[in-house]
This record gives structure tokens, C-alpha cells and sequence, in this order.
């Protein structure tokens, strides 16, 4: 990040949060029915007690009908899975994916952390892993972006970027359920669909897929050299080779194909949000995708 947390951070907070406070709060409807709930024990049954809460097996025991009793949570906790690989380099100077990454992440933590929500970062690299704790404040949030800058550029290209590895970190950490936001290109390698499916199945998971215009398409710029972001691998290609283009192309489409087929197969909803795109209007549209699909 070019400009310090705190610069950051308020220029956000007058360009997006303003514009999209409100619209967030109440906007993400869990899949996980109850999932604020918390059973603390049992008591005996008496009138005007709703029978659904009856527990059978106890009743059956005791020959005394009870119910199980609940506590309600309201509180929701929020984990944002930040990717620091190198490929989240990619982009031009102050607009690339690391970028976006990290004003989507400071966003998303002052929106739900204002709403009374807790909110914590795992940011991931293969081989380093850093945690900040969930909380609400502010502070906190600026907490969120000092870890954004201190990891901003530390990859330089080497090991490939394990999602699985990155998901499963994801699932040791929330270990109530949360909501868990994912914010990745997803380029990398790794069983990534079954680690998410497990993580599926015991929080609420929401990808936000950040795209730059390198990721989809090749410039017509003659013989340019390709670098692999994630293994520092170059290689010398002719751009305008017009049977490149269309390899590099259907490469693409197949690469997105399988990433929509694997989010699709663990019930995780994908929102791509481009480099270019103004930031609010990006997280409108994931609200109002958000709100339609749980309707």
C-alpha cells in the first residue's frame, strides 16, 4: 500500500464506507439456520412451551417431557482470508490485486466491526502465516491494515500458493461457526475444493475473486517475456502469435470454468471484483447478488 493505514483507511471511510454504510448491516442472510444459537441445557416442559424444542431421546429417558434449552448470540464473527501470494503482485503501481485486496479489507472490516460484529484476518502466504486476532474497533481495523503492509510485496515469486492449505488455515482458526470471506485470485495449486467444502460445511463462505486485466488476456506487444508470479519461471513468448492468443485463452476459460464448477460443487458463492472497477459499486453488486440468492 502506497498510502499509510491510517491515510488509507479515511480516504475509505469518505469515498466507500460512507456510501455503503447501511447497506451491508443485515445484508448477509447465513445458510446455517440457528447458527447463532448455543444449547446450554435442559429443563422439564411446561405450558406454553414451543414443543419443537422438546428433546425426545431425554424425554424418553426420564419419561418427563424437557426441552433443550438455547442462549442467542447475536453477536456474528467474521474472518477475512487475505492472500498475500505473488500473484496478488500482479496489476499496475497502486491499482494492482494487493491493492484492491487490501481496500476490500479494510472496508469489509470497519463496515461489519461498526455494525457490533468481530472481525479477524489470517493473512496467507505458503510458509508464513499471521493472525490478527478478531475484535471491533477502529484501531482494530488499522490493526487489520498495519499487517496488510507489512506483508504488501514480501513475495517475490518461489512456492506456488497452496489454496488448500490456505482454507484448512481458515478452519483451524474459526472454530465457531463464522462467516469466513475469502479474498483470493485463486491461482495456485492444492486440493483447494475439498478444503473448502469442509470449511463450507461448518461456516458461511463468500469468495471474492480479484481479477486484474493480466489474469484474462495477453497484450499484442510482439515477443514480451512471461513471468509465472507464483514460481519466478520466465519464459519468452511472441504475443501476436495469433495460436498462442487462442491457447492462452481457452486457458483462461478452462481455468475459470473449473473455479466456478469446484465453488459451485461446495455451495460457496464467487463475486469477482476487477482492479479497475469502482470499489463501492463492486460491493453493491456482491450485496445485491448476496440478498438474491438467499431470498
Amino acid at each position: 500500500m502506497a498510502a499509510t493505514p491510517e491515510k488509507l483507511l479515511l480516504r475509505l471511510e469518505w469515498k466507500v464506507v460512507r456510501r455503503l454504510d447501511g447497506r451491508l448491516q443485515g445484508a448477509h442472510r447465513t445458510a446455517h439456520r440457528g447458527s447463532g444459537i448455543d444449547f446450554t441445557g435442559l429443563r422439564p416442559y411446561g405450558d406454553g412451551d414451543d414443543a419443537r424444542h422438546i428433546d425426545w431421546n431425554v424425554t424418553a429417558r426420564l419419561d418427563e417431557p424437557h426441552l433443550r434449552v438455547f442462549t442467542e448470540d447475536r453477536e456474528l464473527t467474521v474472518w477475512l482470508v487475505l492472500d498475500r501470494s505473488a500473484s496478488m503482485l500482479a496489476g499496475r503501481p497502486g491499482r494492482g490485486k494487493h491493492d484492491v485486496l487490501a481496500e476490500l479489507a479494510l472496508v469489509l472490516a470497519r463496515l461489519f466491526g461498526r455494525g457490533g460484529n468481530r472481525v479477524g484476518a489470517l493473512l496467507f502466504d505458503t510458509g508464513m502465516l499471521r493472525v490478527v486476532p478478531p475484535g471491533t474497533s477502529r484501531r482494530h481495523a488499522l490493526r487489520i491494515g498495519a499487517e496488510l503492509e507489512r506483508t504488501a510485496g514480501a513475495a517475490r515469486g518461489g512456492a506456488t500458493t497452496d489454496l488448500a492449505e490456505m482454507l484448512d488455515a481458515a478452519g483451524r482458526l474459526a472454530r465457531r461457526r463464522a462467516l469466513v470471506v475469502v479474498l483470493s485470485d485463486f491461482i495456485g495449486d492444492g486440493d483447494w475444493e475439498r478444503s473448502l467444502q469442509r470449511l463450507a460445511r461448518r461456516h458461511e463462505v463468500v469468495a471474492l475473486r480479484i481479477v486484474d486485466t493480466a489474469d484474462d488476456a495477453l497484450p499484442e506487444a510482439g515477443l514480451i517475456v512471461v513471468e509465472d508470479a507464483e514460481t519466478g519461471e520466465q519464459l519468452v513468448v511472441d504475443s501476436a502469435d495469433p495460436l498462442l492468443r487462442v491457447r492462452f485463452r481457452e486457458a483462461v476459460d478452462a481455468r475459470d470454468a473449473r473455479l466456478a464448477a469446484g465453488m459451485r460443487r461446495a455451495g460457496v458463492p464467487v463475486h469477482r471484483v476487477d482492479t479497475d472497477r469502482d470499489l463501492a459499486e463492486a460491493l453493491v453488486e456482491v450485496v445485491a447478488r448476496t440478498r438474491d440468492r438467499s431470498s
